[in-house]
């Protein structure tokens, strides 16, 4: 089978490299923007190692998603494609490879045009939820700060970019404890990253991760990934962070904060993996996802974040959390990969 490997990659010298490189907390300021600019592309070594994956069995061609890619497209004609292509630009950006490839009528791994353009949008994402009674936190959508004028909230809370993934837009400041914190938040995001801020109650409770693989009853959850907050370093705010994920969380730092599997009992394992198929199905993923979920005060399972397109870093010391899960299921990078493949090729009857 031939088999086209869609992505983007990081520039191998850019700004972002030099600040995690640096691994200095006291290089986050204003210009946000310059230091995570492409936080959710892929390295070569990610690239390199899906495709290395892929060869074992298929015949491999790598198709960066550039503005060059539907011509591409057109003239390899692969049998499927495996998309892990973030997009150029654009709140729907990560809907740009499926959508030249549904017109091209070439197959691809992984959900929609139109799931990953909502869950790319977090507060339709939030939306669709919600008339689902699916819990999430409460939120609020704000395009300037004279919209907060005349309102009043309980503090904290947490405010973050609509449409940016990987942590991205996403520093300790982020939680804001009064209005000025508040106001300060929204200015950086409507400012820097040219769009609304998302601002929701701050949950309190423990965070996990789930990762979800295959389709319709066949789907599997793997095993559950806690993120130990409580591992944390003294005085640095209970979020997974760009500082958290990009800077203290390296190969070379002893930043070892997950729990997979995670130590939970039987009913809460069972709520949050009821809580993570329901909505794997309402926004009609497919094939894998990775679901966030924070509980609330009460205990309650709330997702706070849907990954459509999983972050895949192949080195075990990466805390990338959908391989980690993968390895405790007892698979290699290299079946995680084939599995994902051949779950789409179920899907198009192509096995």
């Amino acid at each position: 089978m031939s088999v086209a490997l869609a992505f983007n990659v990081k520039p191998e010298s850019s700004t972002f490299s030099e600040i995690v490189s640096s691994k200095n907390q006291s290089v986050i300021h204003n210009d946000t923007t310059q230091l995570d600019q492409y936080a959710e592309w892929d390295t070569w070594e990610t690239i390199n190692a899906v495709k290395d994956a892929l060869s074992i069995y298929h015949n491999v061609t790598l198709i960066e998603a550039n503005q060059n890619a539907f011509e591409k497209f057109k003239a390899t004609r692969p049998d499927i494609v495996f998309n892990i292509a973030e997009g150029l630009k654009g709140f729907s950006r990560e809907a740009q490879i499926p959508a030249m490839l549904e017109m091209l009528d070439i197959p691809y791994t992984g959900s929609d045009a139109l799931t990953l353009g909502i869950c790319l949008d977090k507060s339709r994402t939030k939306e669709i939820l919600n008339y689902y009674n699916i819990p999430n936190a409460k939120f609020f959508v704000y395009e300037n700060t004279s919209q907060l004028n005349g309102k009043s909230f309980n503090y904290p809370l947490f405010v973050k970019p609509i449409s940016e993934g990987s942590s991205k837009g996403i520093f300790f400041s982020s939680i804001a404890s009064n209005f000025s914190e508040l106001k300060n938040e929204i200015d950086r995001i409507t400012s820097l990253y040219k769009q609304p801020a998302l601002v929701e109650e701050f949950l309190s409770g423990r965070e996990f991760t789930v990762a979800l693989l295959g389709n319709g009853k066949e789907t599997r959850v793997l095993p559950i990934i806690e993120v130990r907050y409580d591992k944390y370093p003294e005085n640095v705010k209970p979020i997974y962070s760009f500082e958290a994920k990009w800077i203290l969380d390296t190969k070379e730092s002893d930043f070892d904060v997950f729990d997979c599997p995670a130590q939970i009992d039987k009913q809460l394992e069972n709520k949050i993996i009821e809580v993570c198929l329901k909505t794997y199905e309402v926004l009609r993923c497919r094939d894998w996802s990775r679901i966030d979920i924070r509980l609330d005060k009460d205990g309650i399972p709330n997702v706070i974040e849907i990954n459509p397109l999983p972050g895949i870093m192949p080195d075990p010391k990466e805390n990338s959390s959908y391989p980690k899960a993968a390895r405790t299921a007892g698979m290699t990078y290299e079946e995680m990969i084939n599995q994902v493949l051949l779950a789409a090729c179920k899907r198009y009857n192509l096995v």
